[in-house]
């Protein structure tokens, strides 16, 4: 039986373990989303949620606290300004795990483990966003301001070519009629 045993060794010493956990926490903060093993995400969301909640408050304790676990300076600085005010409403389940499949060479189940907060697909309000968001308005906007001398431009052109035009057929009724 397995009373009391809850940590997922996976294969590996306690010093390898931790260093592991801090690695892809550290990549989890960063980039948002990680791609891993089942055992590896679960093992590391029960990690890293308590650094998360350690993150709410933006202290010199706390964040020296963080960045025992961590051990990097770059995913502390993020975790502080980018991911610990966008979820400072929420009480807790800031990974997400989606399931991929199962890796070619050795059949392990894969997923993606990512901070819930960070995937617009998945979040309601990024819906009304997208709706109400005009899409690449300044570069119509900009793409105008340059097309107008262009027209300007190709208007004149017009207007000497037309002249010329003109004057093309009598010059040639012309030369007829001299000979």
């Amino acid at each position: 039986m397995r009373h009391n045993r809850t940590i997922n060794h996976l294969g590996r010493q306690a010093s390898h373990r931790k260093a592991l956990m801090a690695n892809m926490a550290a990549s989890l903060i960063l980039h948002k989303r990680i791609n891993t093993t089942v055992a590896k995400a679960k093992a590391l969301r029960t990690f890293v949620e308590p650094i998360i909640t350690k993150s709410k408050d933006d202290s010199t304790h706390s964040r020296r606290m963080v960045f025992a676990y961590l051990k990097n300076k770059q995913a502390v600085a993020e975790l502080f300004r980018g991911v610990a005010p966008k979820i400072a409403d929420r009480p807790g389940g800031y990974c997400r795990i989606l399931k991929t499949g199962f890796r070619q060479g050795d059949g392990a189940e894969t997923c993606f483990i990512e901070l819930v907060d960070f995937n617009g697909e998945y979040t309601q309000n990024a819906g009304a966003a997208k709706k109400t968001a005009p899409k690449g308005r300044t570069r119509r906007a900009g793409g105008a301001k340059k097309a107008a001398p262009a027209a300007e431009t190709a208007a004149a052109s017009a207007e000497t070519a037309a002249p010329a035009a003109a004057e093309a057929p009598v010059a040639e009724t012309a030369e007829t009629k001299a000979e």
